[in-house]
């Protein structure tokens, strides 16, 4: 008789609550109660640190926490091209891809004695209950508005609690309120951050038609930066090698071109923040949507036996008008 049963690479023996499996000797639980969501999550940790010990996957054991960083970033636009695409089977891969790197980082600073994944529950569970306490304690909040003033609050308290500040502190006088938004994450979303902490103090338009007369400011003076563009001014790059025949711009013109670019982008977030649009949503769904346009031109190239570079610039903008044209008819024959 087999001793020791193997599932996934874990050696059940070693593991109670998983004997049904090795009595059964099959996959399937045959006669045996399924596995709860807790001992599916310690199978998981259980193969992250077979497979990170010695006897382990040889790439697996070579990563580090820097490493292991594009991947997670990777993983993380995945997570939301599947919510964007409302493909519920293939979030379901990719929210355990996610959760692959929390494992992944948790296991390295297991390994190192920093924290463990144990650590990392007891953090978050923590988190959860201490930051509602209108559901877990005495606290009131009826509206979305009240639970963030509140959430808020809460943060504020904690920071201080981290720095040692004294009991009864409520001016925080040397914290800015824009601590916290971390200068790592996507540009679009940090703007979006930085101006939304600062309209909770009342630093923001009134309207957003202020917002779109900094808008039209901003653009002019863009275009004041633009008379001093060496002849014949800002043209698009010609057919061939990406670069060639780009015109010369003075390195502090360029300066200011990308200073007042940056402005425009950042009136651009406040107008999204405004009409309570995710910024990097919207872009990333025009992105796909320039892709399957483009990639509809390129097709009916294809079907003549071209290619976009073939095609004359009159062709393509024609082709362009005829992927919206089709796009229209297909969402109106849908509802």
């Amino acid at each position: 008789m087999v001793k020791d049963f193997f599932y996934f690479g874990i050696e059940l023996s070693h593991y109670p609550e998983f004997a049904c499996v090795a009595s059964c000797f099959a996959v399937i639980y045959i006669g045996c109660r399924m596995p709860t969501t807790g001992e599916r999550f310690e199978r998981a940790v259980a193969i992250m640190e077979r497979l990170r010990a010695p006897g382990g996957c040889p790439w697996d054991r070579e990563q580090t926490f820097d490493s292991i960083k594009p991947y997670t970033l990777e993983e993380t636009y995945e997570v939301l091209e599947a919510i964007d695409n409302r493909d519920w089977p293939e979030l379901a891969g990719e929210l355990g891809d996610l959760l692959l790197q929390v494992l992944f980082y948790a296991e390295m600073a297991n390994e190192q004695s920093s924290f463990s994944i144990d650590d990392v529950l007891d953090r978050l569970s923590n988190k959860l209950i201490d930051r509602h306490p209108h559901v877990f304690g005495d606290v009131k909040a009826d509206t979305s508005d009240q639970v963030k003033r509140n959430w808020e609050a809460l943060k504020q308290e904690e920071r201080k609690r981290k720095e040692g500040s004294p009991e009864g502190d409520v001016t925080d006088k040397g914290r800015s309120i824009l601590a916290g938004v971390s200068s790592k994450m996507p540009s679009l979303l940090e703007a979006h951050k930085l101006s939304s902490r600062a309209a909770q103090i009342g630093f923001d338009w009134q309207d957003v038609e202020g917002l779109f007369d900094k808008l039209h400011e901003e653009t002019e003076e863009l275009r004041e930066h633009l008379k001093d563009f060496p002849a014949p001014g800002p043209r698009p790059q010609g057919r061939g090698i990406a670069g060639s025949g780009r015109t010369v711009v003075p390195e502090p013109l360029q300066a200011r071109l990308e200073e007042e670019v940056g402005d425009l982008f950042f009136v651009l977030v406040n107008i999204a923040r405004y009409l309570s649009v995710d910024p990097e949503s919207a872009l990333r769904k025009t992105n796909r949507k320039f892709r399957r346009r483009f990639q509809w031109m390129e097709d009916r190239l294809r079907e003549t036996g071209r290619s976009a570079d073939d095609a004359p610039v009159a062709e393509l903008e024609s082709l362009w008008q005829q992927a919206k044209a089709h796009e229209r008819d297909a969402e109106e024959k849908s509802t």
